[in-house]
């Protein structure tokens, strides 16, 4: 029987806790309420994040790391449910902040910008 070693996260303020995949998947499913996104894509995507995690054999990671991971896989499969979960990982703390993360968004996906 193979034993997974614990994964730490380091949290902003620099307290830790262990990895929870329950965690992210709850954020996942705010950030994709009323989106038609299926309860298996957000598996998915957890599954890849801690895939991605345990591969690099680090015992401790930082949130903003899981975070930036999330929100690539989110990225590809609901670009609103993407700028939800965006908008509260990264906090923004006005409408500058917002506005500069759906510019970027808009930049990576020239034909959406049509549908604007």
């Amino acid at each position: 029987m193979v034993e997974e070693t614990p994964l730490i996260v380091i949290k902003k303020d620099g307290s830790r806790e262990e990895f929870s995949r329950d965690k992210i998947l709850r954020g996942l499913i705010r950030a994709c309420e009323k989106r038609p996104v299926s309860v298996e894509q957000l598996e998915v995507i957890v599954s890849e994040v801690e895939k991605a995690l345990r591969t690099t054999a680090v015992a401790e990671v930082e949130s903003r790391q899981i975070g930036e991971l999330v929100m690539e896989q989110l990225y590809p499969v609901d670009e609103v449910a993407y700028v939800r979960f965006a908008s509260v990982y990264r906090q923004f703390k006005d409408i500058n902040m917002f506005m500069k993360e759906l510019k970027g968004l808009l930049s990576k996906s020239p034909n959406d910008e049509e549908a604007l």
